[in-house]
């Protein structure tokens, strides 16, 4: 009997899983096979890495307990598909398809040379499919969101994968590489089927109040399950939808609707990477290209350790080198201070984002990182400034997010926590946080820097000649 070959990529997860539900649907063995692609594992993250590999062991178990398992090579994805083609007796593959400039490469000489169909799965509308009456795409979110709402979907209805999985002959596979257990995010899919519960159980309905406050547990804590698809985005959206359907009351809904537009905010930035992959290198707004940006490795070095005297963006930064995760407003703050305080290129910080978290996605990573730093698309104005003090009052009001995280301010009162710069030397005696010693001093005066933004982001626009629409 002939073979269908499943390509693991960024979905690992039997149920709800369209790629595997092709492959099952057409009558023949389903072979998992999943490539170690050496372009891919050389990177320098080995917190994702190492939830990828506990991912992969995870997904083995799972088909393991159905007849199968998870055939893994190492080496270069086109030319080991091809000799398992060859040794399975494959006719065909089925694969989810990627959207970033490396994918999108590699997937057009699968095409060329291997037997394989491509199924949407990364998002639940294709890029290609939502954009304007001309065809071309859109670059401001809210027009694309209400598109994408208006657009027939089928995001409703589960997909359980079968109790067996019948396959061919076992054959030589490699060994999953060895990794630590991630204690926060266990790399499972039954872990992330728990989460999505508890959320909508408890958490949904006051998403529109309690998501930016740092010092609650107000989100899904989704997004490293999201990354490597051990959850579907078409389930996501369809327990947002049930929840707008059975809100009890107005605050409720508008709280299930707005997490649902954070899941298209999703799809909005894998539209934004499918249609201008040139933003992994550049600005998208071609005005804000030629900043004239800070080489200042002592700064940046300091914000890379969460050493700058700022508690908010310093317990940021300590949370990203712990956890590998960081609160989305905590990210915005974090990325804003660089860009626009210490007026040092976003790029420095995307790349310190996607090598130290979790749940690192390019789309997901570069349009955060374009947007705070107002050179992207629909990005905030380059003239808006967050200020982390008054960010850290409003979204940690009694700074237990900086206790946790700044272990050597908590014992300051909450009206010194978000500045101990103001405290005296008798206060500094009495809570015995020395600044310069225990907690260093603030690396820049606010009070000097806007300015110096505001000139540097002008020289851009005023070097800019050609049209800009």
């Amino acid at each position: 009997m002939s073979t269908a070959i499943w390509w693991v990529r960024r979905d690992l997860r039997l149920d709800n899983n369209p790629t595997l539900r092709r492959a099952v649907e057409t009558g023949l063995f389903v072979q998992p096979v999943f490539i170690l692609d050496p372009a891919l594992l050389n990177d320098d993250a080995p917190p994702r890495q190492s939830f990828l590999m506990e991912g992969l062991a995870a997904l083995n178990a799972l088909l393991r307990q159905r007849g199968s398992y998870l055939l893994l090579r190492h080496g270069e994805p086109i030319q080991q598909l091809a000799l398992l083609a060859r040794e399975l007796e494959a006719s065909i593959i089925f694969a989810e398809e990627d959207y970033t400039p490396y994918a999108r490469r590699r997937d057009a000489v699968a095409t060329q040379n291997l037997p394989i169909q491509w199924v949407t799965g990364l998002t639940a509308l294709h890029p290609a499919s939502v954009v304007k009456a001309d065809g071309s795409p859109y670059t401001v979110f809210t027009p694309f969101m209400k598109a994408w709402k208006s657009m027939p979907s089928s995001l409703t209805g589960e997909w359980k994968a079968p109790a067996k999985l019948a396959g061919p002959a076992l054959i030589e596979s490699h060994p999953i590489p060895s990794f630590k257990k991630n204690t926060i995010f266990p790399a499972t899919q039954p872990e992330a089927e728990k989460r999505l519960e508890r959320f909508i159980d408890d958490g949904l309905f006051s998403y529109a109040e309690s998501r930016d406050r740092l010092d609650l547990d107000g989100t899904s804590s989704l997004s490293p399950y999201l990354r490597f698809g051990l959850i579907s985005i078409r389930q996501l959206f369809a327990a947002a939808e049930q929840a707008k359907q059975q809100a009890p009351d107005s605050a409720a809904t508008k709280s299930a609707e707005t997490w649902m537009n954070e899941l298209i905010w999703r799809e909005f930035y894998q539209s934004i990477l499918y249609h201008f992959p040139f933003v992994t290198y550049s600005a998208f707004n071609p005005r804000f290209r030629a900043i004239p940006w800070r080489d200042a490795p002592q700064d940046l070095l300091a914000w890379q350790q969460g050493r700058t005297g700022f508690p908010v963006v310093d317990a940021a930064m300590r949370q990203l080198s712990t956890i590998g995760w960081v609160h989305n407003r905590a990210r915005m703050i974090a990325a804003s201070f660089l860009a626009k305080d210490l007026l040092i290129n976003w790029q420095e910080g995307e790349r310190w984002f996607f090598n130290h978290l979790v749940d690192a996605d390019i789309a997901a990573n570069n349009g955060g990182w374009q947007w705070t730093a107002g050179v992207g698309t629909d990005a905030a104005p380059y003239f808006r400034v967050f200020n982390p003090t008054l960010q850290g009052i409003k979204f940690d009001p009694e700074g237990n997010y900086i206790r946790r995280w700044v272990p050597e301010l908590a014992n300051l009162p909450t009206k010194l926590i978000h500045q101990p710069e103001l405290m005296t030397a008798l206060e500094e005696t009495r809570y015995n946080v020395r600044l310069g010693r225990d907690y260093p001093r603030r690396i820049i005066d606010r009070s000097q820097t806007r300015e110096r933004t505001l000139n540097a982001y002008q020289l851009s626009k005023d070097g800019f000649t050609q049209p800009y629409s």
